[in-house]
């Protein structure tokens, strides 16, 4: 499993739902990619990529986009990768 983390700097759910992936990253063996606002992306991109008035972070699992920080933590615990 590839998780792809589009974060800023500053955001609180963002450095949440990288903890969480960076402790499935450690027990697991997922690889977690992040790209950061203004480094990897501008916003124009990111509103681009994940449609105008999207908010941070974005969370795309393989090809599959997840969403943000709840959605992710959500989809994790339905499907039993977190306790």
């Amino acid at each position: 499993m590839n998780f792809t983390v589009y974060s800023k700097h500053g955001c609180p759910y963002c450095t949440k739902v990288l903890q969480v992936l960076s402790a499935l990253s450690t027990s697991k063996g997922f690889a977690v990619r992040e790209y950061s606002l203004g480094t990897d992306f501008t916003k124009e991109e990111f509103y681009k990529e994940f449609g105008e008035g999207s908010t941070f972070p974005q969370v795309v699992l393989n090809d599959q986009h997840l969403g943000g920080c709840s959605d992710t933590v959500k989809y994790l615990q339905e499907n039993s990768l977190l306790g």
